[in-house]
């Protein structure tokens, strides 16, 4: 859910970052626009950008630490199956 979600922001800042290329041109070209509005458009971009990057590094880091805790609960597991068999067998045994 919080992949779809940021895929989804991502989506809309990379339509927000064209429309300021554009922009960008126009105003390179000559024509006139509002300077202190696209300053404030970039501004809020970047701090989007900066936001939607910093939770994907915390959404990495929670899987990949979600990982790494299921590896070591299946490690868990089969020790205790080994355990149990080991048991098994010397139970036999006497």
């Amino acid at each position: 859910i919080d992949v779809e979600k940021m895929k989804q922001e991502m989506c809309f800042l990379q339509a927000e970052l064209t429309c300021y290329k554009v922009e960008n041109e126009n105003l390179r070209s000559g024509q006139t626009s509002n300077m202190g509005a696209v300053k404030q458009h970039v501004e809020i971009a970047l701090q989007n950008l900066l936001r939607v990057t910093n939770h994907a590094h915390a959404t990495i880091h929670q899987l990949v630490f979600g990982a790494e805790t299921l590896t070591l609960v299946a490690d868990l597991l089969k020790s205790v199956g080994r355990m149990s068999e080991v048991e098994e067998e010397v139970i036999k045994e006497t």
